[in-house]
């Protein structure tokens, strides 16, 4: 028998050139345009609608080299039979076909060699179905090889290779003379031992910050690299005029709208963020610590390049009775274990020449009377170091609107996961997880088409554990808040250590309902005292006082405490002697499970006005029994509780019986909210009473502009199926401003149908953002959209490909733009506006109407606006 390994060698290369040649067009009128990308998928002559090959073809080249590759064997060398080498044939030629998949640039697969190459074009073909032997699979993959090595020898040989690939070098040159123009003018001169520092320093941020928690992986936790877990969010500008100058409409009188989260230090120095428990506010706080310390510097951020991270837990540094840091002792403060090292004086000279990153993160995660001490401290640190970034994150109601106005801080708010983010988060899980697509598919439609679910899904740690619970229970899933963490806190407490079978832990054996019980104990006292952290001496006397009424006869409070810490994953010491939950959700939900037990009713009603109550407020209604959730809903909507008939109208959805004429006061008590005010109020009144605020709504008819706009926005932000149902009714009103709310909230529904009950029926046509290739697909069966913003990075094939190009008259690009220029727009012959930067939204406004005073206007040098 033959050595199948050197059969693929014998085929010449005077037999295998023109087959390869056949399997692409031939160079042509424009193929010398050097300046877009040259990706192989659109070289092959096997797509689109002029073909000069067929599939069938493709199946005769592989029989073909097949045929020569057995040819060359001497007689009896022949490695396998005449069934399999059909198989074989088969499966080359379905790996072939992969060359109009896949989207890697030709500069880009010559560099990967034929090795890779070939392992690129394999990765999409399951060879199991083919039923290879040994044999006929070391025959298919030296074919294979030798296919791949002519093909990148073919590409090499194309007349825009070499120019294209000039091009490229080029502008990767640039970046790199940006980026070291960059590092010149930020850093200055360091002694020795500042420079060693900065590079142990890095590489501590790095390995501290560079995991993500993801929760629901292996029955527990785990952590994820960052690089691959970050989903990018975005940030949006607060809707309640205390930015404004002037209208919307034009070409550069308007603020951003929407941009990324990470890009929030991009266009300030300094940005107080808010988002809602769980909306990743932390994670990007890591993110941010983890890219600036990063030596690469083709990120796409030049304000971070060459900037020195400092991340600041609120939670590490305000400790009772002490102090709040000065930079010399930042890393003391958060437990830094290179903080031992620092040369004196170094962090005061980072941040004197400017160079200084500032991550402060959880304002509301520390006692009301501490954050007025905080606020000056801030100042006092942003006037004694001044050109620093800065980014401070809190929940949205912690502290009042324009709490760091004066300060010189810009507010902005962590937008929720739209359709878009929550498929992508889904899609990223299940492929960490090793679950199977189907199973991923499966939950991405039941979020999509379950209103309860799809008002869970709106940021990364409901995602998460929606995404465990699924998995976990074969499909089945709990369909309100509480039985979702109930089933987590099931999933982490008593089947975490059963199913990793660790049948002897360490520290006390604590059954389930008693690991709880300790639990809620924890989180109610941590509730109580407005703490997010408390002494490990005051958990262990909380757990000793708790020993004697759980039958835990023969177990010291260290052991339990132990017990608790190592083997719940609920708890954590993020720093030495100090204990908190692994996140505030878990804490809210148990200390509002304890208030009911004890009977806490008041004490809740009490703190309704506080923002970090609000969310033990509602899962309290979830616990409480029938007469119990009445109560506490009449005290809610009694006159003078801030606050309290909102919160009360949101509690209906979690209370699992309530009396009509409690339920009739607390409908009441929305609609005098309704229609609301603005659009901070629209928002507010959306949240609270979700689909049943849509029946309180005015319909289109005998209202005025503004009210129509504003019962808009309230069923956009409802986002539910039902909202898409109310808002059909107002796609023919004649408003400018309602069609434009309309057409900027296709994002926030299914886009498909979307597109469809209401895009289709619009006949006012303002910008649409777009961010993948299937939305620009969505909007073909509508003939095109005229006016579109392109958000997030892109191909130009996929533009001119897809984006009718009779139909569109203004286009914006809000990205990061790839190195073909701008040659490419003569595909589109009525264009008249261009917009080109990464902040878009300052020229294309127009999704919120004039009277609205939300907008900055931008300097000259923060845009580039072509007209004509």
């Amino acid at each position: 028998m033959v050595d199948v390994t050197a059969l693929g060698a014998r085929v010449a290369s005077s037999a295998v050139a023109p087959l390869v040649r056949r399997l692409f067009v031939r160079d042509g009128p424009g193929a010398g345009l050097v300046d877009r990308p040259v990706r192989i998928s659109a070289l092959v002559s096997f797509r689109g609608e002029k073909r000069s090959v067929t599939p069938k073809d493709l199946d005769k080249i592989a029989g073909e080299l097949v045929r020569r590759a057995l040819t060359s064997a001497g007689p009896g060398e022949e490695p396998v039979d005449a069934a399999e080498a059909a198989a074989v044939k088969d499966a080359l030629a379905r790996t072939l076909a992969r060359l109009g998949e896949i989207t890697v640039e030709d500069y880009e697969a010559v560099g990967l060699g034929p090795e890779r190459f070939a392992r690129e074009l394999s990765a999409g073909v399951a060879l199991a179905p083919y039923g290879l032997g040994e044999g006929g699979t070391l025959l298919y993959e030296r074919l294979l090889h030798t296919a791949s090595l002519h093909i990148l020898n073919f590409l090499t040989q194309r007349s825009t290779y070499v120019a294209r690939r000039q091009t490229v070098q080029t502008q990767q040159l640039s970046r790199l003379v940006q980026a070291v123009d960059v590092l010149l003018e930020r850093l200055p001169s360091q002694s020795a031992e500042d420079a060693g520092f900065e590079e142990r320093y890095a590489d501590h941020v790095a390995a501290r910050y560079g995991t993500l928690t993801i929760y629901g992986l292996d029955a527990g936790t785990r952590e994820w690299p960052l690089d691959t877990a970050y989903l990018s969010l975005e940030a949006t500008r607060p809707r309640h005029g205390r930015h404004g100058t002037g209208g919307a409409g034009g070409a550069g009188g308007a603020g951003p709208l929407r941009l990324s989260a990470e890009q929030v230090l991009a266009g300030h120095d300094q940005v107080f963020l808010r988002g809602v428990a769980g909306s990743g506010k932390t994670t990007l706080v890591q993110w941010l610590a983890v890219t600036a310390a990063g030596r690469v510097y083709d990120h796409g951020m030049p304000h971070l390049i060459g900037r020195v991270p400092f991340v600041l837990p609120m939670r590490r540094i305000v400790r009772p009775g002490a102090e709040l840091p000065l930079p010399g002792d930042f890393l003391r403060a958060v437990g830094a274990p290179v903080a031992g090292e620092q040369p004196p004086g170094w962090a005061e000279r980072v941040l004197r020449a400017q160079r200084g990153v500032l991550l402060v993160d959880g304002i509301d995660e520390i006692a009301d009377d501490r954050r007025a001490a905080v606020r000056r401290w801030l100042r006092e640190l942003v006037r004694a170091f001044p050109g620093n970034l800065w980014l401070v994150t809190s929940r949205p109601s912690a502290v009042p609107q324009d709490w760091l106005a004066a300060e010189g801080f810009h507010e902005l708010d962590l937008a929720r996961m739209g359709r878009a983010e929550v498929d992508t988060f889904i899609r990223r899980w299940h492929r960490a997880a090793g679950a199977e697509e189907s199973v991923g598919e499966a939950l991405r439609h039941a979020v999509r088409t379950t209103s309860e679910l799809n008002r869970l899904a709106t940021n990364p740690l409901m995602c998460g554990m929606l995404c465990a619970l699924h998995r976990d229970r074969r499909g089945f899933l709990p369909q309100d808040r509480r039985s979702l963490y109930e089933a987590a806190l099931t999933m982490l407490l008593e089947r975490r250590d059963r199913e990793r079978e660790l049948h002897s832990p360490a520290g006390a054996a604590l059954p389930y309902a008693t690991q709880v019980q300790l639990l809620q104990k924890l989180a109610w006292w941590l509730i109580r005292n407005g703490r997010a952290e408390m002494d490990r001496d005051e958990a262990l006397q909380i757990i000793g006082r708790a020993i004697p009424a759980l039958n835990l006869s023969g177990a010291d409070d260290q052991e339990v405490y132990d017990a608790l810490l190592l083997r719940s994953g609920l708890l954590r010491e993020p720093a030495e002697g100090r204990v908190d939950f692994l996140h505030r959700t878990f804490q809210d939900y148990l200390g509002a499970r304890l208030a009911v037990q004890e009977m806490d009713f008041d004490l809740l009603v009490d703190h309704a006005h506080r923002d970090e109550w609000e969310d033990v407020i509602l899962l309290a209604l979830a616990h409480a029994r029938p007469k119990e959730a009445e109560y506490i809903l009449r005290r809610l909507t009694e006159p003078g509780t801030p606050r309290g008939s909102l919160l009360a109208a949101a509690g209906l959805r979690y209370a699992a019986e309530v009396e009509p004429g409690v339920r009739e006061r607390v409908e009441d008590g929305l609609a005098a909210h309704v229609p609301p005010a603005g659009l901070e109020a629209a928002v507010e009144v959306a949240q609270a009473g979700g689909d049943l605020v849509l029946g309180m709504l005015p319909g289109p008819d005998g209202v005025d502009e503004r009210t129509a706009y504003l019962t808009v926005q309230t069923a956009i932000e409802v986002g539910t199926e039902a909202a898409l149902h109310f808002l059909t009714r107002f796609r023919d009103h004649p408003s400018e401003d309602v069609q434009r709310a309309l057409a900027g909230a296709w994002d926030r529904f299914d886009r498909g149908r979307y597109a469809q009950e209401i895009l289709a029926h619009l006949t006012y046509q303002s910008y649409l953002v777009v961010s993948t290739p299937e939305d620009l697909r969505t909007l073909v069966p509508l003939g095109g959209w005229q006016r579109l913003t392109v958000r997030g990075s892109y191909r130009v094939e996929d533009l001119t490909a897809l984006i009718v190009p009779e139909r569109l008259t203004h286009l914006a690009l809000d990205a990061p733009h790839p190195v073909e220029g701008l040659s490419w727009l003569s595909a589109f012959p009525r264009l008249t506006s261009l917009y080109v930067g990464t902040d878009v939204d300052r020229s294309v406004a127009g999704q919120v109407p004039s009277w609205v005073e939300e907008f900055e206007t931008p300097s000259h040098a923060e845009r580039t606006y072509l007209q004509g």
